[in-house]
């Protein structure tokens, strides 16, 4: 395992860099992002006494609760903050964003780059509204305000440009075309508690999977809507965040409030009475809440993650090759 340690900042996000294989970016926020300053590192893995390095960093005014590289340009990426704004960052350049977005009322916990045709991003945020970006434009290209609840993940289909799924604390899955911005196409109602988590799968269309408060993961096939197709449970306390494996198209992690990570094969969970037997490896390295997670697209099994513990923690899983 290689270790950074974001001293003074509690992990919210990390993500591998589309570009490099060895840069990695984290947003952090003092004060477990209850009140007080952001930073955003960029870090260099393969160096450093842990085997990770910082090469760069970036403070804020309030705390960054996620990031996303950009699609199209290797140095930038895309910060959003507790006082609700967007910064998007040129790593070749110090101290300042290139750019600044305000249009929030309130906490934005997410943003997603369009992994399709590469041009927009996407936000969400705690005033229940999600709004699309692109990055040439000063103002927002569209709102949608269908949820009644704290938005907290938003995520563009990797296999069609103009669909978007979001999910809320209001309990419901939502599934949008950016040609249609005034209503979603389609509402789940997809736990019977706050849904934090949401990651699509980038080798089976029509395939997600969303965490709760509830501490599940459901895998869902938007052919079938009534219910998910496979449960996963295991995690002891809400799961925060889970991505799935850009290697396998039937291995995914999550990671929670009880301070774990753990790696499922959905194939194994398929069909099961046992819910819990799909998960193929826990990881105890971390002493507090566990909210972000990237796998390596550059090497097979490899997973960051971040906490509340002040670390990034970077880790093969065994098995998965």
């Amino acid at each position: 395992m290689m270790r950074f340690r974001t001293t003074g900042f509690n992990g919210y996000a990390v993500q591998y860099s589309p570009f490099f294989e060895n840069r990695l970016a984290c947003a952090s926020a003092s004060n477990f992002g209850i009140v007080g300053n952001g930073r955003l590192w960029v870090l260099g893995i393969g160096a450093g006494p842990e085997g990770i390095e910082c090469e760069k960093v970036y403070d804020t005014q309030d705390g960054l609760y996620d990031l996303a590289w950009s699609e199209v340009h290797e140095n930038q990426l895309v910060t959003s903050s507790g006082d609700g704004s967007i910064k998007l960052w040129d790593v070749t350049l110090p101290d300042f964003p290139i750019r600044n977005w305000a249009e929030h009322t309130r906490e934005v916990f997410t943003v997603n780059w369009n992994l399709v045709d590469k041009s927009t991003f996407v936000t969400g945020s705690w005033d229940n509204t999600i709004k699309l970006w692109s990055p040439e434009t000063p103002h927002s290209l569209a709102t949608y305000t269908e949820h009644t609840h704290c938005i907290y993940q938003t995520h563009f289909s990797p296999h069609t440009p103009t669909t978007l799924a979001s999910v809320s604390g209001d309990q419901t899955l939502k599934l949008w075309d950016t040609r249609s911005p005034h209503k979603s196409t389609h509402t789940i109602h997809a736990h019977n508690a706050e849904i934090l988590a949401l990651d699509w799968n980038k080798y089976i269309p029509n395939t997600l999977v969303t965490g709760s408060v509830d501490r599940c993961c459901k895998v869902w096939d938007l052919r079938f809507m009534d219910r998910e197709i496979i449960l996963l449970q295991g995690h002891e306390y809400a799961v925060r965040n889970a991505k799935w494996s850009p290697h396998h198209a039937n291995v995914l992690a999550s990671v929670g409030y009880d301070m774990t990570m753990r790696v499922w094969d959905t194939d194994r969970a398929k069909g099961g009475r046992d819910p819990a037997r799909g998960c193929v490896w826990v990881h105890e390295g971390h002493t507090e809440f566990v909210v972000g997670v990237d796998w390596s697209m550059w090497g097979k099994g490899v997973v960051a993650t971040c906490a509340w513990d002040e670390w990034v923690n970077v880790v093969g899983v065994p098995g998965i090759a």
